[in-house]
């Protein structure tokens, strides 16, 4: 899918001492994956555990790509994020803060027949078009509860001081189960968002729609970046985003 796919990734430290936040991607000729974790924990465990899990994920890429075409895809997934936990739980070995490293993940698995997003905790995966957020995972979080029960808006989820308060995180002992949706493949123009919480708690849903739009690329995505961390007013954390496009 290299040929189909625009893509733009960034990350940002915000006003924290250590980026927690990780990233990566693999884009093949006929499949791609995303993935955008959000780390947790002290002595750098939570920075060890974003990484750890986006390393492990990438490089069973191939495997499971193989698995996903001739089984449920979703059973799939959730087989591939479970190993991938227990990869990094490997890379922890002897780590006596092992056990303080949590980590969120957002996740999104391309190719020619499917599209298929996964999260645990409150990163998130959008899927947009300029007029409307069609989809979006809705975070293991106390927010989210509230504002599933009617109490809090979409963007008070951003600035409630329990904002922080997850209810579901990966920790290298456990792989606790994330949410999967399948979608159809990508269709030209689509846009899919991956980001950590640093991102979306400042950006307004106008601006997010905007990034589906026609001739948006990198300047626009850092542009916005920037904005998030200036509206946290000297209290941004980290803020990671990737944007997908198909041509």
């Amino acid at each position: 899918m290299q040929k189909e796919l625009e893509f733009y990734q960034l990350t940002s430290i915000g006003n924290r001492e250590v980026n927690q936040d990780c990233m990566a991607h693999r884009v093949c000729a006929d499949y791609a994956v995303f993935v955008v974790a959000d780390g947790l924990g002290g002595h750098y465990s939570g920075e060890k555990a974003s990484q750890f899990f986006c390393r492990s994920l990438i490089a069973l890429a191939e495997k499971y790509h193989g698995h996903i075409s001739s089984a449920k895809a979703e059973t799939v997934m959730a087989a591939w994020v479970s190993e991938a936990v227990r990869n990094m739980s490997e890379l922890f070995a002897g780590d006596p803060f092992a056990t303080d490293a949590h980590t969120t993940c957002a996740i999104l698995y391309l190719d020619q027949e499917r599209t298929i997003a996964a999260h645990c905790g409150d990163s998130r995966v959008y899927r947009i078009n300029p007029e409307q957020v069609l989809w979006r995972t809705k975070d293991h979080s106390v927010p989210q509860q509230l504002f599933n029960e009617g109490k809090i808006s979409e963007w008070e989820m951003g600035v409630h001081p329990d904002q922080h308060k997850l209810t579901r995180s990966i920790n290298v002992l456990s792989a606790p189960a994330v949410d999967i949706a399948s979608f159809p493949p990508m269709k030209s123009g689509e846009t899919f968002v991956l980001c950590s919480d640093g991102f979306w708690e400042f950006v307004k849903e106008p601006e997010l729609l905007a990034l589906s739009q026609e001739g948006i690329g990198k300047p626009e995505l850092q542009k916005m970046a920037k904005m998030a961390v200036l509206r946290a007013q000297g209290k941004s954390d980290n803020v990671t985003v990737q944007w997908i496009r198909r041509r």
